[in-house]
């Protein structure tokens, strides 16, 4: 299939588009989906029936003079992470042990999507209950990353990264752990961003770990990112952790004046571990930022030298928790053949659960253990505290902080399976946003050698998607990213 041609029928199908019926646009978006899904494997399912009568609904909608400005997204096609809820659809979160469950409900994200006018043409692909950085550990098959199928596109949101850099969907929904939005926004060379915890209700959001887990938003400009966090941010009675905090006009407030900003750069951070070609892009992109009038200025961020290990910790002890619930009785696989409900228990975790899951699992119950709790757990969430103090102290100095969003471009397929903690490194730059609770969102900053996206991202204080917003649309105005995905990778 050619690279073009597919562009620009995604193009029709985007949030901006007013010259085409949702049903048309809807109907392009389940073509290119069921088209390239042997390739990029980046749905698990794909609704046509049920796209199709959403778009003839908002059709009747506009047909019938409700407005446009009462329909935001205005039936622009929608990709959902198989881990949100969505009514009649599956929600395996990529393991054996829910691949027959269907939710009885929407999340709360589904439900404004809808009411703004969002069209969900299907589930994607994911890392098994959101724990990987490659969306390799999928029972259902690895994605792979639409600019060169050969290498991964980030996990563990890859099915929505892969969905929207094929130009499949103008936008998708993924979630955030420790930086499963953003990391494969940047392998895939698009815009995403990981709101403040609390923006957005996690009521429908399969849990992980419940205090670093978040809906994020992928598309292919900020424009977009700006558009659905305005439809789906704000207080959820559903969820005592979502805040009762204003919601701005974050896509009427764009403009493209910075002059003044201040940008903190924590140079430690640029040192050991980082590719060449990565470092160079993000180092341009600063520039970029200083010709458009920002101060840069140096933070020092003293503590994220333990991030990871922080990370892994309280991440795998809220998941040991958490996937608890997982027993074969109330809902998902159950293995029937099990004699006593001791061995039933057993064998549905066994045989429903893939490695990566029960290695977490098993790493959460070490550390909450009789004996361990105080030398792991408890030490590491002392240490998450002196890293909200050295983001407190930094935004004394800026407005936002700019690093890299991945060490590297995206790697080999099957390059990092055997070797856990080389996998985990990927995300040594995003892990330390979610532990804070503080905003995000990485934007495309240019191509490797090799012509591989390469992504930066910015960070700020709680509440501040505004300012972010703001920064990343003043970058891609002045430096955008007009590469495409290569034909062979889109080819069926």
């Amino acid at each position: 299939m050619n690279a073009e041609r597919h562009t620009a029928n995604a193009q029709d199908s985007g949030s901006n588009s007013q010259d085409a019926t949702a049903h048309a646009r809807t109907s392009r978006a389940l073509d290119a989906a069921e088209r390239l899904n042997p390739t990029l494997n980046a749905f698990l399912q794909i609704d046509r029936t049920g796209a199709l009568l959403q778009a003839e609904e908002y059709d009747r909608r506009r047909s019938n003079k409700q407005g446009d400005e009462l329909i935001p997204l205005g039936g622009t096609p929608v990709a959902i992470k198989d881990n949100i809820c969505v009514r009649g659809l599956q929600a395996s979160c990529g393991s054996h042990i829910l691949e027959n469950y269907q939710p009885p409900y929407d999340a709360t994200a589904i439900e404004r999507l809808r009411r703004a006018g969002g069209i969900i043409i299907g589930k994607t692909n994911c890392d098994e209950f959101a724990m990987g950085s490659s969306n390799e550990n999928s029972a259902f098959g690895a994605v792979r990353n639409p600019w060169n199928t050969k290498l991964v596109p980030g996990g563990s949101s890859g099915g929505s990264a892969a969905a929207v850099a094929a130009r499949i969907t103008p936008v998708a929904l993924g979630s955030e752990t420790g930086g499963s939005v953003r990391q494969p926004a940047a392998l895939c060379g698009i815009v995403g961003l990981k709101p403040t915890y609390g923006r957005i209700s996690r009521y429908g959001l399969v849990a992980f770990g419940s205090s670093l887990d978040q809906i994020g938003i992928f598309s292919l400009n900020v424009q977009d990112v700006a558009k659905v966090l305005g439809v789906i941010a704000g207080r959820d009675e559903r969820d005592a952790t979502s805040a009762d905090v204003a919601v701005p006009d974050y896509a009427g407030n764009l403009t493209n004046e910075i002059k003044g900003a201040r940008i903190g750069v924590p140079r430690a951070l640029f040192g050991e571990g980082l590719d060449e070609e990565v470092r160079e892009k993000v180092e341009s992109a600063i520039d970029v930022y200083r010709d458009l009038g920002a101060e840069v200025v140096d933070v020092d961020l003293p503590h994220s030298r333990y991030a990871i290990a922080v990370y892994y910790i309280i991440a795998t002890a809220e998941a040991s928790s958490n996937l608890a619930r997982y027993d074969g009785v109330r809902y998902g696989v159950r293995a029937e053949e099990a004699a006593t409900l001791d061995r039933m228990y057993r064998r549905t975790r066994e045989h429903g659960f893939g490695a990566e899951v029960k290695r977490r699992i098993m790493l959460g119950t070490y550390v909450l253990s009789s004996g361990y709790y105080e030398a792991y757990y408890r030490k590491a969430q002392q240490v998450r505290q002196l890293l909200r103090e050295d983001f407190r102290r930094a935004f004394e100095k800026c407005d936002a902080i700019l690093t890299p969003t991945t060490p590297t471009t995206a790697f080999p397929l099957g390059a990092k399976t055997d070797d856990p903690l080389a996998m985990y490194l990927n995300d040594i730059y995003t892990c330390t946003a979610n532990l804070v609770g503080i905003p995000g969102i990485s934007v495309p900053c240019g191509l490797s050698s090799e012509n591989l996206p390469i992504g930066m991202q910015l960070v700020g204080k709680h509440w501040s998607e505004k300012t972010l917003l703001q920064l990343a649309h003043a970058y891609t105005e002045a430096q955008p990213f007009t590469a495409l995905p290569p034909a062979t990778a889109l080819a069926t």
